[in-house]
This record gives C-alpha cells, sequence and structure tokens, in this order.
C-alpha cells in the first residue's frame, strides 16, 4: 500500500516487476485469461455473440477486479471484498442484454448463463482458486457440448432451423410446404420470398426436435415440386 501512496515522481520504477508478479498475480491473470478464451472458444464455435474475445476479458476482468478488491482495502480493512462484491450486479446487467424475446420465444439465456459462470470463474482466478477455477472450466464445457448433444440425440428439446425451399413453380411449391406444414402439425412462418432468375425460392422458419426436424425435411424432398430443400443454423439459436 505504501506504493499505491507514493507520488509518480517519487514512484522506485525499479522495483516495478517485483509488484506487479508479487503474490503470483500473473498467474492468476493469465490463467483466468485462458480458461476465459477455452469457454469463448466453443461460443465462437456456434456462431454465438459472446465469443472468445469477450469471454477472455471478461474472466480477466472479473480476476483482476478480485484482485484490486483487496489490494485496495488495505490492511486494516476487514471488507476487502467490496469491489468483487459488486461484479455480480454488473455481470447481471451484462448477461440481461444478451436474452432477446422474439417470435413467441426466448434466445439468448444460455449465452447469459455463460457469462454470469466465466465471470465467476474470473473471480476464482483473482482468489486463487485454480483447482476450482480450472474444474469449473471442465464442467461449462460439458454441460454446454455433451448436454447439448444429448438433449438433441434424446429429442428432450425443441430447437430452431431455417428451411428453404427452391423450385420453378411458386405457386405449386409454396402449396407443397403447407401441405408438408400440415402433416408435421406445424405453423407455416414464411421467412422471405424472392426468385432468383427461374429460381424460386421459399424461406420459412420451424421449432422442432431433431426427429421433426429429420421427418420434415425427408417429407419436402419428397414433393415434386420443391427442385432443392436446404436447412441453416438459426442465427438467434441458444
Amino acid at each position: 500500500m505504501m506504493l499505491l501512496n507514493q507520488p509518480l515522481h517519487s514512484f522506485d520504477f525499479s522495483n516495478f516487476e517485483q509488484v506487479v508478479f508479487a503474490g503470483d498475480t500473473a498467474r492468476r491473470l493469465l490463467l483466468a485469461a485462458l480458461l476465459g478464451a477455452i469457454v469463448g472458444m466453443e461460443r465462437e464455435y456456434h456462431r454465438k455473440a459472446a465469443g472468445v474475445r469477450t469471454n477472455l476479458l471478461l474472466c480477466l476482468g472479473c480476476a483482476f477486479f478480485t484482485l484490486l478488491s483487496y489490494t485496495l482495502a488495505g490492511e486494516a480493512n476487514p471488507d476487502k471484498g467490496r469491489v468483487a462484491s459488486n461484479i455480480v450486479q454488473g455481470i447481471g446487467f451484462l448477461g440481461g442484454g444478451l436474452i432477446l424475446h422474439n417470435r413467441n420465444r426466448v434466445s439468448g439465456l444460455t449465452s447469459a448463463a455463460g457469462v454470469f459462470v466465466v465471470a465467476a470463474i474470473g473471480m476464482a482466478c483473482g482468489a486463487g482458486l485454480f483447482a476450482a477455477a480450472v474444474l469449473a472450466t471442465i464442467v461449462v464445457i460439458a454441460s454446454v457440448v455433451l448436454v447439448g448433444i444429448l438433449e438433441r440425440r434424446l429429442n428432450l428439446k425443441m430447437f430452431p432451423r431455417i428451411y428453404e425451399a427452391r423450385g420453378t413453380d411458386d405457386a405449386l411449391m409454396l402449396a407443397s410446404v403447407v401441405n408438408a406444414m400440415d402433416d408435421s402439425k406445424q405453423r407455416l412462418n414464411i421467412l422471405d420470398r424472392d426468385n432468383l432468375g427461374s429460381i424460386q425460392r421459399i424461406s420459412f422458419h420451424v421449432m422442432a426436435t431433431l426427429d421433426q426436424h429429420n421427418k420434415l425435411q425427408k417429407r419436402l424432398q419428397q414433393e415434386p415440386a420443391i427442385t432443392n430443400i436446404y436447412t441453416f443454423i438459426d442465427p438467434e439459436e441458444d
């Protein structure tokens, strides 16, 4: 604390390296950046808004705030977690901005929850709880990846897909799409209709389980009016 109270002109820069690396500060910050980047790579792979840089900086920032909370409080102050305690409130605002409500569904809940957990991992790194931080990162990756795969394979979760039907006759193609959607007990939500020369395109959104998606796609492929049917990942998929 004496170094923090020194005027800039009298600060001893020869001890700067010792100050920065004292108490394994560098190790805590670097581990926080690494773990945040690992979670961010999984999010980036699935094209989410909070990717590598966001999660890296978030985890690093939380670790740094946790370190500063202890340092700024001083040795005589028993309340050394005042700064760190406000991290939770700040992350709440950040996570809330990722949640969207549109087309009668809510998206972004997983991303918001991920931001919340990454902040906790950063705080654990800042507090020197390395084993807990690494374990939490492993659990996060396993939860997002493995549980997501199980949910889809076992048809436990509905997820969105964007379908694009192509053909030469717009009216017949639209009738085929409507019939296939009716048989699947799905409501047709047309996103776009356009043409590229002689090719007509109809894009529509479907919310269903993996088994329902497979059956619908197979049914659409059997329609003679539809030349090709393509599916795309919905950018708003959580």
